[in-house]
């Protein structure tokens, strides 16, 4: 099949289906004489599981990772458990930011509660007094 109809198949744009490629995510394909990309069941089934792990919000890396793993269908899977349970960590780490953050926004929002001019919203005011802290850096596999 061409590029056109893995993308309908998949849900796949073209140009995600190139950058794939170009990642190393996905193995490149049988060029044909007038250089059209040709691919078969094989890329197909890989590409579902690529995008299967993004809708699970896993890294490039991860992604990198894992495929190592299932290219090797005689290792053990252990390492497998071990690179979900490590994003499992991630986005449980995640939640917690994210509960965080919602914490501080509920609670500039109780700041205003009624309309009044900018210049005495309790939300703007909050915004320029809230003190802030550092980003964690690389707390999370996301960044």
């Amino acid at each position: 099949m061409k590029i056109g109809e893995l993308a309908r198949e998949t849900g796949c744009s073209s140009q995600t289906i190139r950058f794939y490629e170009r990642e190393g995510l996905l193995p490149a394909p049988h060029r044909s004489e007038s250089n059209y990309r040709h691919y078969g069941p094989t890329h197909l089934k890989r590409l579902s599981f690529i995008r299967n792990c993004r809708a699970l919000a896993m890294s490039h890396a991860e992604i990198h990772a894992l495929l190592a793993l299932v290219d090797e269908p005689r290792g053990n899977c252990q390492a497998i458990d071990a690179l979900l349970d490590e994003h499992i960590h991630h986005v449980e780490v995640r939640l917690r930011e994210l509960d965080q953050l919602h914490g501080q926004l509920t609670s500039l929002r109780d700041k205003c509660g009624q309309a009044s001019p900018v210049n005495d919203c309790g939300i703007v005011h909050g915004l320029e007094e809230m003190s802030w802290e550092e980003e964690p850096g690389n707390a999370t596999h996301l960044g």
